[in-house]
């Protein structure tokens, strides 16, 4: 039975003692978990769309192909993954790198289609948040030492591939069967819904929170 202790590497990220900018690229590391569990566990307790629920199955398709292609390819880590404790996974393509141009170029496709879920202008101004978060974290995986440029190229380009191919898949073939997953049993016990017909959401839901209020029936009794 082997001795050899392994650590769970969902936050282990390291950097040089007193170097800044690594500190900095560190936290940029982590998007990737951020987005995960306080964006899409979040959209899924209090949301529950069916545009956000399949933007999430997708990120977690995007992750098992790219982790499937590193166990076929079996492209080391660079030297630096000695020190970082990383040696014993593969490194092409950078999963990091994925997943961030997968989100950036499908959130991208969801604001410039016609899914009005925020309005346009500052859905606008969020894209260009979240291409140079994607850009960010690509560096950071090169400047901390966890990936060559190659394999951080290879992970944006999968990233990006595989982004454009889901939205496609989801929104000219899934998107048709959304109204009986919404009717079904399931989407009816977890509320699961499709908004994406509505123009103006936040208008849509501000009108209505504030009828609801005015009507007798949805009162709370204190």
């Amino acid at each position: 039975m082997s001795t050899q202790l392994r650590a769970i590497t969902l936050t282990h990220v390291r950097y040089q003692t007193g170097d800044h900018i690594g500190h900095f690229l560190a936290w940029i590391s982590l998007i990737p978990v951020f987005i995960s569990l306080g964006g899409f566990v979040s959209h899924f307790i209090f949301r529950r769309e069916l545009q956000g629920i399949f933007f999430a199955f997708g990120l977690l398709i995007a992750q098992f192909i790219s982790d499937s292609i590193k166990l076929f390819v079996q492209q080391a880590r660079p030297d630096t993954c000695i020190m970082l404790e990383m040696c014993d996974s593969h490194g092409w393509p950078s999963s990091h790198s994925n997943y961030m141009f997968f989100f950036a170029t499908y959130f991208t496709l969801l604001t410039y289609a016609r899914y009005d879920m925020i309005l346009k202008r500052q859905m606008s101004f969020a894209c260009f948040v979240v291409w140079p978060l994607a850009v960010l974290t690509m560096w950071s995986r090169v400047y901390l030492g966890y990936h060559t440029v190659g394999q951080v190229c290879a992970g944006a380009s999968l990233g990006m591939f595989l982004g454009l191919v889901w939205f496609w898949v989801v929104n000219a073939k899934i998107k048709k069967r959304f109204l009986a997953i919404e009717e079904s049993s399931i989407g009816r016990w977890f509320y699961i819904k499709d908004t994406s017909h509505i123009p103006n959401l936040l208008e849509f839901e501000y009108e209505n929170a504030r009828a609801a209020r005015r009507h007798p029936s949805y009162k709370r009794s204190e």
